[in-house]
């Protein structure tokens, strides 16, 4: 269960969440006397972070060795609950814009390989009683680490910005859900200050010291969908009495390829990826049924209406070609996702003076193209119909990140990949340029 803290008009005030909306929210207003991003107060950020990044490292140490699957991020829930509550901040009422700051907290079913000293070692107990591998491989646990180093930053220079903070912890991005359930249990209806923009920002396998900011379509949107065949079990030996759902599911996985090689215009960028293939338990038993488990990755809503008609085609056909009866044709069920992301313009022309003057002239890329990766942070801020720019901030070492462009490789990692890690000097830039890019958002 998650706790909200609000201080509108009584200091800190505890609100229940439900279970399947885990989060952790922080509103601060601040009194309406502003200044702009500027070397001064450059140098109050830097210093503000610099005195906390011994806590950040350690919160974040503790955060990667004990990763959550989504929808179950319940240690890491308490922990953000700790660290704000522990700020204790006296809260006046202002006037201004109102920006929410949002970061993901959940992890992924992947087994850690780097090596690290405060590595995630042990597999995580599930709901259900299972156990899962887990490791934080696309850095969420230093974007909540983020998240608690810019509220205490915003705390200490209250006097340098006017208008209200609201920072919230989101469980399941992996999943596509957890934007989405916290906004059906009430996220935007609680009582919390309408935002008029939203920031957010993500860890990427670039150098440490780099930040990515540009405007336009970042982030492709996604879908989670599984499609069910069902056929007719029985013995290994006697397949001409079966209809095989294995079979049925081996000849969709390349069918469903040319779907992007063959439907989707070719200067459209398009991905349909099968990460799982669940049938059968035995080596002589024909199952009954077979379950192929695919994300979409596109940017344009006609090429997403193309591949999912196209997927029930392709299933459908060859379930047909197989024997299956009409009433037992395959089924597919849409488990979640997100639509494209894309940066406000003029967000980004107000954040990125700021994050130069943070960085230095050359490290603030305003041009990165987009990427197949996805997001649903947008899904808030889409459905209270408000404008959001979204950081993609380097973690990579520079050394590693320059090595991997001599061996012709874009990048020495990649997110949710087991070797995939955060350099801890990440850590306090990471939290500088969220508060750098809060207060230029929250400046007069």
């Amino acid at each position: 269960m998650g706790l909200a803290y609000s201080g509108v008009t009584s200091g800190l005030r505890q609100t229940a969440w439900r279970a399947l909306a885990l989060c952790i929210g922080l509103l601060i207003t601040a009194p309406a006397s502003a200044e702009a991003p500027s070397a001064a107060l450059v140098g109050k950020v830097n210093a503000a972070i610099d005195a906390d990044t011994d806590r950040l490292v350690a919160v974040f140490k503790d955060l990667h060795q004990h990763p959550e699957i989504g929808f179950t991020e319940t240690r890491t829930a308490a922990i953000v609950t700790r660290e704000l509550k522990g700020l204790g901040f006296a809260v006046t009422t202002g006037i201004g814009k109102t920006l929410w700051f949002r970061a993901d907290m959940d992890a992924i079913a992947v087994r850690e390989s780097t090596g690290l000293a405060y590595a995630a070692t042990k597999p995580q107990s599930l709901p259900d009683g299972r156990e899962s591998e887990v490791m934080h491989a696309c850095g969420h646990d230093a974007h909540i680490t983020w998240l608690l180093g810019l509220a205490k930053a915003m705390v200490a220079l209250k006097s340098a910005w006017t208008g209200t903070l609201v920072v919230y912890a989101q469980p399941a991005e992996e999943l596509g859900l957890g934007a989405q359930a916290m906004i059906d249990d009430g996220l935007l209806t609680r009582g919390f200050p309408k935002p008029d923009f939203g920031l957010s920002s993500h860890t990427a396998p670039g150098p440490v010291g780099y930040v990515s900011n540009s405007a336009g379509v970042r982030m492709a949107g996604m879908d989670q969908l599984d499609i069910s065949f069902t056929g007719l079990g029985g013995h290994g030996s006697a397949p001409e009495l079966t209809i095989d759902p294995v079979v049925m599911a081996a000849q969709a996985v390349p069918s469903y390829q040319t779907i992007i090689s063959r439907n989707v215009d070719p200067q459209s960028a398009a991905v349909l990826t099968v990460g799982a293939i669940q049938a059968g338990t035995g080596n002589n038993v024909i199952p009954q049924t077979a379950k192929l488990l695919i994300n979409l990755r596109c940017f344009k809503p006609d090429v997403r209406a193309l591949m999912i008609k196209r997927i029930d085609e392709v299933s459908r056909g060859v379930a047909i070609a197989a024997g299956v009866p009409e009433g037992k044709l395959p089924v597919r069920t849409m488990k979640g996702g997100a639509g494209p992301l894309i940066n406000d313009p003029a967000l980004v022309d107000t954040v990125n003076p700021a994050l130069t003057a943070l960085l230095g002239t050359d490290k603030v890329v305003n041009n990165f193209p987009a990427v197949m990766g996805s997001e649903d942070y947008q899904e808030v801020m889409d459905a209270a119909r408000v404008p959001y720019v979204f950081l993609l901030i380097g973690v990579a070492p520079v050394d590693q990140f320059k090595a991997a462009l001599a061996a012709g490789r874009s990048a020495p990692y990649s997110n949710h990949n087991p070797d995939f890690f955060v350099d801890l000097a990440a850590i306090p830039i990471g939290a500088k340029a969220d508060t750098i890019a809060a207060l230029s958002l929250l400046a007069k």
